[in-house]
């Protein structure tokens, strides 16, 4: 069954309300600890009232990159809760998302912060799209919106830099695929060799 369930993420903060609101709603910061941004920069307002609009850009490899525009609302809602709502599209003939829209909220706790974000989105290509997007990359997306919430969390909580964070995880990457393939070798190879003497014989 294609997964088409909304992405739903949520961490708990041990930081003030004002420290995760500023590190995630200031452009230069924000691109910096989530994955699925490569840049982001805000248009300016002509009136502070109106939402936020903004352009993004993610490097997807390959010298190619997926552009696209957004805007957001920030609201206080009762009890202290933060909220910011999220609509987003890009007219890029690549990129996958064609619209869709979410929201980020922020719930203040006796432990923290509850951050959680819900959002959903619209493919292109009809069912190639649909099913792409099922089975490969709203998992990644998914993925991705985690690892961006527990790496803006180690970069609050104990002032780790996304950018080791990143290449911590690269180096991990690479050695598991490095042992995956010595153990691969080691159990197949040997045995294929062993199989090839005694047909020789």
């Amino acid at each position: 069954m294609i997964n088409r369930k909304p992405i739903y993420v949520e961490i708990l903060m041990k930081v003030p309300m004002e420290t995760l609101w500023t590190y995630t709603q200031t452009p230069n910061l924000h691109q910096q600890w989530d994955l699925r941004f490569s840049e982001i920069t805000y248009i300016p307002k002509s009136n502070e009232e109106h939402p936020q609009r903004f352009l993004y850009k993610t490097k997807i490899g390959f010298g190619l990159c997926i552009a696209g525009e957004g805007e957001s609302v920030g609201n206080k809602e009762k009890d202290g809760i933060m909220t910011s709502t999220l609509k987003f599209s890009s007219s890029n003939p690549i990129s996958l998302i064609s619209d869709g829209a979410g929201f980020w909220r922020y719930v203040p706790t006796v432990d923290g912060i509850r951050f959680l974000t819900r959002y959903d989105y619209r493919t292109r290509f009809g069912a190639f799209g649909t099913w792409i997007d099922g089975f490969i990359f709203r998992p990644i997306m998914g993925w991705a919106t985690a690892w961006s919430f527990d790496c803006l969390r180690l970069w609050l909580e104990q002032g780790i830099s996304p950018s080791v964070l990143i290449r911590r995880s690269i180096s991990e990457i690479v050695i598991t695929i490095s042992l995956f393939s010595i153990w691969v070798y080691q159990g197949l190879v040997p045995k294929t060799c062993t199989k090839d003497l005694y047909q020789s014989c």
